[in-house]
């Protein structure tokens, strides 16, 4: 019992010390609100200097708005926001919307200080009877100060802390109501509250509020929707629309009890409130898509939101970068081209379904400046497996949302052809192979720490057992020969190869280290269509290497712009790039995408087929657009290789790079080129690439009187004016694409 009188009597003297606190508070308030006269001045003075209620400057952090992601034209395609919120000036916020929210929140708001006196002392007297905070009173201006606390608050502690209903919190929300009362105007005041005010319906702000509620502009907000939008602050998680019909019956409760207040206070007549009320509450749910899930183009927005993420030119860490990109108010334009990703797009749902096991990916990059035009994927993306949805973006690295990659067969190649004609090798050169190659020696590779790396014990073939015989380099290159590449590879360095490809910007998918084995002209390490693309354009460009480029430019919520420019560098003399250039077209004409045939202007590529058809790619360029294609199965392709399969409602014995990728690549760049005039490579200097060295091709055997050859088939000469060795089989599949 004694205990529990003790209790009693703390509780009581508690009771009594809050009321003072809060009768001086109230005091003190009159006394801030109303001019000090005589005495009555001094004692309230006083009174605050005492206590310390005076003005505190209030930190307002930036309010957090959704960024905005633009095509290359300036057309929307992704947002993202942790508060879907878009400022707006007060000269764009309806009149009526301004009458309404002052009527139902603080309808003396023009004419007090920064209190509601009236409001404050009837407050009090609730508050006295009841030991807290448990009525407002607060203007317009205090809320606004608990909505910046609030706001800027990290934890959950402090988020309560920023609402508490205590006298302290009271007291703090005085000091900065003053200071905020002599730094603004009360306009805005008014303007910023409602920007931060919360409406529910995830809408923050009265601009994004309008558009989720009623789909326009808050500037085009009329009476009976100004005074839903006001009726909705008080306490917006019980009126939520979005919530079901007891909450939008709620809502619309509200509305009249706002309607019926303007009414009273003569801002609107009795009519027009009635008439208002017979209005429908109208709530449109307008979607607010965020994110790259509900983005037009995932892929591409998956890569610029990595690429942020993992800048640190965006901020020092990776949660000051998320931060920038859903609170910062931006607006960022991007290199995507809506006619060429929608080309992408066709050409691939043509050839690969989303319901395919296996997907096709395709990135385009311009030449030049590496901008990425476009990033295509055969499956949807999003997280439904049942729908056979993706959530990695397989079009580019992991870095940028990506997998593992897959490895690129012989489109890798190109890199060990580059360096050949680097060294001072020319077209006619070439060197005789088997229908298999082993390495004499381990030594006859030697990575880049000089290990040898080289396998004198596994014999290494042709696809479709392809034969051996002389091939020069524009040959070899034409049939996609792998034994003759990995004879060039042994001829001119292992080290030099990897060289030419990491000047080219080749790097694994996974970020690892590449891997500098004796196949890597064959296509050992694991690639996105991204970095190829890149690589490829680099030729187009005459030997310029641009680093892949997603943004152009981002403009702060102040208006600010910050450009990005291109990040190249001359890799390869112009000359070397313009005969690789050379020689790679005739990849259309007199090799492995004979098939498949050209797009009618200049361009140059190459074929990639992993072992046993687990991958297949093609790569190719103009001086205009470089492109990427690849086809795997990302539940593993060593597992799941592509060979007798449905495709595209299509059955494949076996999968080549010209079979699905090359088709694919030529259908996207006939679409995304139309209009486009042509340009032309440069032709190669022939006095320093034309004929043959030391290298050139035996000459031919003198046949004996029976018409019989020397018995090695194709092992005839190819020198510069002879036609291609013929490496097609019957059915027109190429013998020698790795």
């Amino acid at each position: 019992m004694q205990a529990q009188g003790k209790a009693k009597g703390s509780a009581a003297g508690n009771v009594l010390k809050l009321a003072a606190a809060a009768v001086v508070a109230g005091v003190l308030t009159a006394a801030i609100a109303l001019p000090a006269v005589g005495g009555a001045g001094m004692t309230a003075k006083s009174g605050i200097d005492a206590l310390h209620i005076g003005p505190e400057e209030l930190d307002e952090p930036p309010l957090p708005e959704k960024t905005t992601l633009l095509d290359a034209a300036g057309k929307p395609i992704a947002q993202f926001y942790y508060e879907n919120r878009e400022s707006v000036s007060l000269d764009k916020i309806a009149p009526i919307m301004q009458k309404a929210i002052v009527a139902i929140e603080d309808f003396r708001f023009y004419q007090h200080g920064p209190l509601d006196i009236e409001g404050t002392t009837r407050a009090l007297v609730k508050n006295i009877t009841t030991g807290g905070v448990t009525q407002g009173g607060s203007s317009i201006t205090q809320q606004y100060v608990k909505q910046v606390l609030y706001n800027k608050a990290e934890t959950d502690e402090e988020k309560a802390a920023a609402v508490a209903p205590t006298v302290g919190r009271k007291l703090n929300e005085i000091r900065y109501a003053i200071a905020l009362e002599q730094k603004y105007s009360k306009d805005e005041i008014l303007n910023r509250y409602l920007n931060i005010a919360y409406f529910g319906a995830s809408a923050y702000g009265v601009e994004a509020a309008s558009k989720r509620f009623f789909g326009k502009h808050a500037s085009q907000l009329n009476l009976a929707e100004a005074a839903t939008l006001a009726g909705a602050v008080q306490d917006p998680n019980a009126t939520d629309p979005n919530r079901g019909k007891s909450f939008r019956d709620r809502l619309l409760s509200r509305r009249n009890v706002v309607l019926d207040r303007m009414a009273e206070l003569k801002i609107i007549t009795a009519e027009e409130a009635a008439e208002a009320k017979k209005k429908k509450l109208g709530y449109k749910d307008k979607p607010i898509p965020g994110g790259c899930e509900e983005s037009e183009f995932p892929y591409f927005c998956l890569y610029v939101r990595n690429e942020i993420e993992h800048d640190s030119q965006f901020g020092k860490t990776e949660k000051a970068r998320k931060q920038f990109l859903a609170r910062g108010g931006l607006t960022i334009r991007t290199t995507l081209d809506r006619k060429m990703q929608q080309a992408a797009e066709k050409a691939i749902r043509k050839y690969v379904h989303p319901s395919d096991k296996p997907v096709a990916s395709e990135a385009l990059v311009e030449p030049g400046t590496g901008a990425i035009k476009a990033m295509a994927a055969s499956r949807k993306f999003g997280r439904n497996r049942k729908k056979n949805e993706m959530s990695i973006n397989v079009v580019a690295d992991t870095l940028h949302g990506g997998g593992t990659g897959f490895q690129p067969g012989s489109t890798m190649k190109v890199f060990t052809l580059v360096t050949a004609l680097k060294e001072g090798m020319k077209f006619g050169d070439g060197i005789s192979t088997g229908g298999t190659f082993t390495a004499n020696a381990y030594s006859d590779f030697k990575n880049c720490k000089g290990q040898n790396v080289g396998d004198p014990v596994t014999p290494l073939g042709n696809a479709e057992g392809g034969s051996g015989g002389f091939r020069t380099l524009q040959t070899g290159t034409w049939g996609s020969v792998n034994t003759f590449f990995l004879a060039l590879e042994r001829k001119v360095g292992l080290c030099d190869v990897i060289k030419t490809a990491k000047d080219l910007g080749i790097k694994r998918a996974d970020g690892q280290p590449l891997h500098e084995v004796q196949t890597f002209t064959l296509g050992a390490n694991e690639l996105d269509p991204v970095t190829l693309a890149t690589a490829y354009a680099a030729l187009g460009a005459r030997g310029k290497y641009c680093a892949p480029m997603a943004i152009t430019e981002i403009t702060d919520r102040f208006g600010k712009v910050t450009s990005f420019k291109p990040k190249c560098k001359q890799v390869l003399e112009p000359e070397i790039a313009d005969a690789t250039s050379n020689i790679l077209e005739g990849v259309f004409t007199k090799g492995t995408m004979s098939g498949v045939g050209g797009i009618g202007r200049d361009a140059a590529g190459k074929t990639g087929t992993g072992d046993v058809s687990r991958t297949v790619w093609f790569a190719g360029y103009t001086p205009d657009l470089a492109g990427a294609v690849s086809l795997g199965d990302p539940r593993g392709p060593v597992r799941y290789p592509l060979s007798n399969r449905v495709i595209g409602g299509r059955h494949y014995g076996s999968v080549f790079g010209a079979s699905i990728p090359g088709p694919i690549w030529k259908d996207t760049f006939l679409a995304a080129l139309k209009g486009v005039p042509a340009s032309k490579f440069v032709s190669p200097d022939m006095s320093r690439f034309g004929g043959c060295t030391q290298a050139c091709a035996p000459k031919p055997k003198k046949k004996d009187p029976s018409g019989d050859d020397d018995g090695r088939g194709r092992g005839r000469g190819n020198g510069p004016g002879n036609g291609p060795i013929d490496i097609f089989s019957p059915d027109g599949s190429p013998f020698g694409d790795h």
